[in-house]
């Protein structure tokens, strides 16, 4: 079975803190306001939004697939850091056995933050890794974070 991963920066004028709650630990709350054209609704459907906890977020057709559902593996609230697990929905299934994704919002030093992603994913047999798909998903993660920083910015009493 063929594993594969990839790696992401993201640098943002925003603080680590406001970042991290709003466009990880809230996504789901927050997305469907600020990015209606991809993410229609989304809900924590186990769990109280800690480790353990699954949401799930359901999309337009913009995106290949309706709907994914996350569970939150691991948080570090000091750290602004967690990492997440695909259980059901996107391409689990038809293409991956597994995905995972970790997130980690470091301030940096003249203010604001740099985002890393490393997501990792496991193919299921016979499934091609698709560099186009990995593109997407790069695209996907930066437009999301960029939503947030934008949404961030224009109302800076969120999310503190």
């Amino acid at each position: 079975m063929a594993s594969g991963s990839w790696t992401l920066e993201i640098e943002s004028s925003v603080e680590a803190s406001r970042l991290f709650k709003a466009a990880v630990l809230d996504w789901h709350s927050l997305a469907p306001k600020i990015a209606p054209e991809i993410v229609v609704s989304g809900a924590v459907i186990e769990g109280e939004g800690s480790v353990g906890a699954v949401r799930q977020l359901n999309f337009s057709p913009a995106l290949p697939f309706g709907y994914v559902k996350e569970r939150l593996d691991f948080v570090d609230m000091d750290k602004f850091e967690c990492k997440q697990t695909l259980v059901e929905g996107g391409h689990i299934g038809s293409k991956l056995e597994t995905a995972t994704t970790h997130f980690k919002f470091q301030p940096a030093a003249g203010g604001g933050c740099v985002l890393k992603v490393v997501t990792t994913y496991k193919l299921l047999p016979g499934a091609e890794d698709d560099q186009g798909e990995t593109m997407k998903s790069k695209e996907t993660v930066t437009g999301i974070i960029k939503a947030a920083e934008a949404y961030l910015l224009a109302n800076p009493d969120a999310y503190l």
